[in-house]
């Protein structure tokens, strides 16, 4: 039988070091609210990883890694799938392109990130199948656990505290009207311009998430550096309305309030 369970029972951390320990072979399936992960093990190491429907050819990897040229890319692309990742790994060594080690480091680094990813899933389901073996037409890796263990450990302790101090993603942001909050004067990075630049009151830290292609844990990290240099704050976006206090009684009059509950009592009295 599959294992089986909860993400909210079992962080991917513990999945991993349990893959780990017994060196499964299989392929953990995570279905979380929004797109289903594979990740595939070999005798408890990670042999390869993708999420949802993205490309994960060699093509595709090397080209985004820039091991590739746009045109060799397309010329690859031309062949459609007649070369499998095995065979054009080959082609493209035996071509002088790159190199094995190119490409074991590329693919490598691919399914670590994936994994990274996979650590901000904290709602979901997930099994791990020992008869689902990983493709063979891709190239596997060989990637240790021991390191993917610790760091995910150390993310899990920076999402919650991310997630501590901005709880909701469902919020604005705005610029503050500190004067020394003066942009000029501030070395940001190219992801945190890209966050600075759809910072709106009508734009929610989810939306923005989206349009810079950050996950939950890459928007958080960055607006929690914005909120704690003082250029941004915090609020509800606009046209949002603000939601009501429930009222408990159908009146604010004490007097009435305590008639009303004591004739609820004297009603359950004689049920």
């Amino acid at each position: 039988m599959a294992l089986r369970g909860n993400l909210r029972d079992f962080t991917i951390t513990q999945l991993l070091n349990l893959i780990n320990l017994a060196r499964k072979t299989g392929t953990l399936v995570v279905e979380g609210p929004n797109e289903t992960a594979q990740a595939f093990f070999r005798e408890g190491k990670l042999a390869f990883a993708q999420i949802g429907r993205e490309d994960t050819s060699l093509a595709h990897i090397l080209f985004k890694a820039n091991k590739l040229s746009a045109g060799q890319y397309k010329a690859i692309q031309q062949r459609g799938n007649s070369v499998s990742d095995k065979e054009l790994g080959l082609l493209l060594i035996n071509a002088g392109y790159v190199s094995q080690d190119d490409i074991l480091a590329n693919l490598q680094q691919y399914s670590t990130d994936v994994i990274h990813r996979l650590f901000t899933w904290v709602e979901g389901f997930f099994r791990f199948d020992n008869d689902q073996l990983p493709p063979d037409d891709r190239i596997n890796v060989r990637l240790d656990l021991e390191n993917l263990i610790i760091e995910g450990s150390r993310q899990l302790r920076e999402w919650e505290q991310l997630q501590d101090e901005i709880p909701s993603l469902d919020m604005a942001l705005k610029f503050t009207a500190r004067p020394d909050a003066n942009m000029r004067n501030v070395n940001l990075n190219v992801e945190e311009w890209r966050v600075v630049s759809y910072i709106n009151p009508k734009n929610t830290i989810r939306q923005i998430g989206n349009a810079a292609k950050m996950n939950d844990l890459e928007i958080r990290r960055i607006v929690y550096g914005l909120l704690q240099a003082g250029l941004v704050e915090i609020c509800r976006p606009e046209g949002v309305p603000i939601p009501q206090p429930v009222r408990v009684f159908p009146t604010e009059d004490k007097e009435e309030q305590k008639t009303l509950v004591n004739r609820l009592i004297t009603r359950i009295r004689s049920l």
